[in-house]
């Protein structure tokens, strides 16, 4: 007799149906795994047989098959414990044979049968519910997985769940786990003088732009970028599921605790390309994922290896990064803002300023790190001048994140007013417009689109670039409270492009 239950593989944040299926044969006693498994997987057999001992349980001298269907599927991780030893259960007969009808189950066990919290619960409980199935999980992992709104059976060892089917200790549903309570997040009021900076950063969080603050240490460009949170609104229900999926299976939800604030994520300038995009020997979301629906903060953008930075063009253009196998290809969803921070030249000051010794070389070097078509999909360039003590004596502003983000809030809530009528597979936000929406919705007056045609010819603008200005005016415009774009709208939308570092040639608005 064969014994089955379900469990799940994980391609990206998809959990894919797993059917386990045990048999014990004649022959010399042996235990194999097939179907494709890793090393991790391979090893659930000892980790079994000693969970099986620690509970007086012999396994019988009969050889041993598991087999993990579909075969061709790579399996890894360890999660597959729970499920094969529950299918062994009902094989030896120490659980009647209807037990696991019904059920899923995903979980790592312990040399003493005690069960360890996995990752991967949240997607796998989306999945069982899919499936009309009931999960069976850790005891740690229960609060995630109860999210998902289905049936989930949280337990804490394998003899727990045998005291279960027998009715000796009925286990109940598990309770959600609650929203996470956050402490307060950086006040733009602190913040003295840059009232271009922050101008540029009320822009870029109303529409979803990419920003790169460039000025000399010191100026408060990471103060600023730290304040971005701040300003953006909580997300959305489809996007806390999204982005509590990719936690789950980067296993960073702790005591299955959720949060409605958007992901900040700055990782060091020294990140590898599978930390910054994901990869690795077992494939894992990077820092572009866990930055989905959020901010991905780059300071010191020149010093990140050129190779890590190139890497980032596909998931700002796509919205997704793909990790490619030799047997298979592996998608996280990466729909992030980037924001950037770098000082003009290595010497930390510029071509003008007496502390750079190798002007104007230093900044042409410095910055030509960065590559064109990198440079292409950045929406904001924002010079960050050195902030003066007369600023510093200044009382704090008036105005802080809690204005601004109103201002944020209610330009997006146009931009989704906008889309309702539209077809679309993406946020509710401008930078997300595809080309046909731009020609239905970004159409500037008549001197708007004089500017436009005379800054595309002098500045040599790319199709990408010229649709970016479009979006970049399209959301100045919503913050203005204007209907159509107009000239002035295009003129501050063009100041934000990237200049040549020594000289560029001037628009003038007028």
């Amino acid at each position: 007799m064969v014994s089955r239950i379900t469990t799940f593989a994980f391609d990206g944040i998809e959990a894919r149906p797993v059917d386990v299926q045990v048999q014990l044969l004649g022959g010399n006693p042996h235990f194999s795994i097939v179907g494709l498994p890793d090393k991790t997987v391979a090893e659930s057999r000892e980790r079994v047989r000693a969970a099986f001992s620690s509970m007086g349980l012999a396994l019988p001298p009969k050889r041993i098959i598991v087999n993990l269907a579909p075969a061709d599927l790579p399996k890894e991780g360890s999660h597959y414990d729970l499920a094969i030893a529950l299918a062994l259960l009902v094989s030896i007969d120490a659980i009647p044979a209807d037990a696991l009808q019904g059920m899923a189950a995903i979980g790592e066990l312990s040399l003493d049968s005690q069960l360890q919290p996995t990752y991967g619960a949240l997607p796998a409980a989306i999945a069982a519910e899919a499936m009309d199935l009931s999960l069976i999980c850790p005891e740690p992992s229960g609060a995630e997985a109860a999210w998902a709104g289905g049936s989930v059976l949280a337990i804490k060892s394998l003899m727990a769940f045998i005291n279960h089917t027998a009715g000796r200790a009925v286990i109940g549903p598990p309770p959600a786990g609650a929203m996470k309570k956050s402490p307060p997040l950086p006040d733009l009021k602190d913040v003295k003088g840059q009232e271009g900076a922050k101008r540029a950063l009320e822009i870029a969080a109303a529409g979803g732009h990419n920003l790169v603050f460039c000025g000399p240490p010191g100026s408060g460009k990471s103060m600023l970028a730290t304040r971005m949170p701040g300003v953006l609104p909580e997300l959305a229900p489809e996007e806390l599921l999204e982005v509590s999926q990719i936690q789950s299976i980067a296993g960073m939800l702790e005591r299955g605790e959720l949060s409605r604030r958007r992901p900040y994520r700055a990782p060091h300038h020294s990140a590898s390309m599978a930390a910054l995009v994901g990869g690795g020997a077992r494939a894992r979301p990077g820092e572009v994922s866990l930055a989905h629906h959020g901010v991905l903060f780059l300071d010191e953008l020149p010093e990140f290896n050129n190779q890590v930075l190139e890497a980032l063009r596909q998931p700002l253009e796509s919205g997704e990064a793909v990790i490619s196998r030799a047997n298979r290809h592996v998608k996280y969803p990466a729909r992030f803002q980037l924001i950037a921070a770098m000082n003009p030249c290595r010497c930390g000051g510029g071509p003008s300023e007496a502390n750079c010794r190798k002007k104007p070389r230093c900044l042409q070097d410095y910055q030509g790190r960065l590559s064109g078509p990198f440079l292409d999909r950045i929406d904001l360039f924002c010079d960050v001048p050195p902030v003066t003590v007369a600023d510093l004596a200044l009382p704090p502003p008036a105005e802080g994140s809690r204005e601004v983000a109103a201002r944020v809030l209610a330009a997006r809530e146009v931009q989704a007013r906008r889309f309702a009528g539209l077809e679309h597979d993406a946020r509710p936000l401008n930078v997300d417009l595809t080309a046909s929406q731009l020609e239905e919705i970004c159409q500037p007056d008549p001197a708007g689109a004089t500017l436009l045609k005379q800054a595309a010819t002098q500045f040599s603008l790319s199709a990408r670039a010229y649709h970016r200005v479009l979006k970049l005016a399209r959301t100045i415009a919503d913050l203005d409270g204007a209907d159509q774009i107009a000239r002035r709208h295009l003129a501050e939308a063009l100041t934000y492009r990237w200049r040549d570092p020594v000289m560029s040639p001037a628009l003038s608005p007028a």
